[in-house]
């Protein structure tokens, strides 16, 4: 069938006057204007303000690291009457905000309770993850966190799956390669490797992600304040494969290893650095390796170290430490002084609950005649103090 001209130009005239008839709002339809982009949180004249979008909120509260008296937690999920928090005001545009005094320079973490559920900043895209919680992040520039940030030339970090005979199946951990490493004159250059261990319920992300790891070694080795070196963050949790965020099921032998005495330990040293020496151009001996670790990672490094006193040269445990009378910590202790070693570093806080035992190590190779350090500083067992003694640790190696 043949259509006039005329039809088609009222057909288009029809059709139009419906699409926009239906753009119409209906009489009992409100719109509600989109407001501003929002800034959160912003720093301006020693006062930082946080915002956050939430029309129907009844109660908004923030919740900030640098508020905790131990700086040992990051709020929970849900606030409750002992939460410490500051209330927030809403505005005509349903957005709520504060202003607070900027705290000290650091790297903070905070958020928001919206009628007492926890939420994150939805206008911040610093995050981290601490377990199973995301924290949003506040970076306050100063001399704490001035290698939090700011490096010109950058590393590259690789997600690396790999076999592990020792635990029977297959894992994954992270692999960080400083600046130059894959440049083409550099082919013939061995580095020497940083294996740093992670707490409990933490996993092979969690240094990169809360311990600004890529960061700081970005500036420490741009600065020319420590050797060019690989750092492999391994998964400490010989149940899993990988960070539960991968949402990959447990093997089925992981129930197998709960009860195996030094199951990680022995897979560091017989899968994982053999993997890295045979896929990566590193230094394949003592003197090139390092193990360090925090909390849990700490136990592991003491562990490690112990069964195996030929491998590392380096020996730097966190927050963490031994018991008084234990004669078999301390077999392993002087097998560590008979093999030898370059350094061995043992940092705790003085409010950290660890620290009596980072003390009666501290005490015992004194005992013994092991030459070592024991850097000690205010704060707790926290992520504040760890990445302060990452960045006092990390020159001391392979010099």
């Amino acid at each position: 069938m043949k259509h006039s001209p005329l039809f088609f130009a009222l057909l288009s005239a029809a059709l139009l006057t419906g699409a926009s008839a239906s753009a119409q709002p209906g009489r009992n339809v409100s719109v509600v204007p989109r407001p501003a982009r929002i800034v959160s949180p912003e720093m301006q004249g020693g006062k930082t303000t946080f915002r956050i979008a939430a029309p129907q909120a009844i109660n908004v509260s923030l919740h900030g690291s640098w508020m905790n008296t131990d700086d040992n937690c990051y709020g929970p999920l849900v606030q409750t009457a002992e939460t410490l928090v500051i209330p927030l005001t809403r505005g005509a545009d349903g957005v709520w905000s504060v202003t607070i005094d900027t705290p000290a320079s650091e790297l903070w973490t905070y958020n928001f309770y919206i009628d007492g559920v926890y939420s994150t900043d939805t206008a911040n895209p610093l995050i981290q993850r601490d377990g199973m919680r995301l924290l949003s992040v506040l970076i306050v520039p100063g001399k704490v966190s001035e290698n939090y940030e700011g490096a010109t030339r950058h590393g590259n970090v690789q997600m690396v799956w790999y076999d592990s005979p020792t635990l029977g199946f297959e894992r994954r951990m992270y692999v960080y390669t400083p600046y130059g490493y894959e440049n083409v004159k550099n082919k013939k250059v061995q580095y020497p490797v940083l294996y740093l261990l992670h707490g409990g319920g933490c996993d092979e992300d969690t240094w990169e992600s809360m311990g600004r790891v890529t960061a700081i070694m970005d500036n420490l080795i741009e600065k020319g304040q420590a050797k060019p070196m690989l750092v492999v963050m391994p998964n400490g949790n010989p149940t899993q494969s990988s960070s539960p965020f991968m949402q990959i099921p447990a093997p089925e032998k992981a129930a197998e290893l709960r009860s195996v005495r030094n199951a990680y330990v022995n897979s560091l040293v017989k899968d994982i650095i053999p993997y890295v020496e045979s896929h990566y151009r590193v230094i394949r001996k003592k003197s090139g390796r390092a193990v360090s670790g925090l909390s849990m990672g700490g136990g592991h490094t003491l562990a490690v170290t112990a069964a195996y006193p030929d491998t590392f040269d380096y020996i730097c445990p966190m927050g963490c430490g031994a018991r008084e009378n234990d004669p078999e910590f301390l077999e392993g202790l002087l097998g560590i002084k008979k093999a030898g070693y370059k350094l061995y570093w043992l940092a705790a806080g003085t409010a950290d609950f660890a620290y009596p035992g980072a003390s009666t190590l501290d005490k015992v190779m004194n005992d013994n005649g092991m030459p070592h350090t024991f850097y000690t500083k205010d704060g707790g067992h926290t992520w504040s103090n760890w990445r302060i003694f990452l960045n006092e640790m990390v020159p001391l190696l392979f010099q």
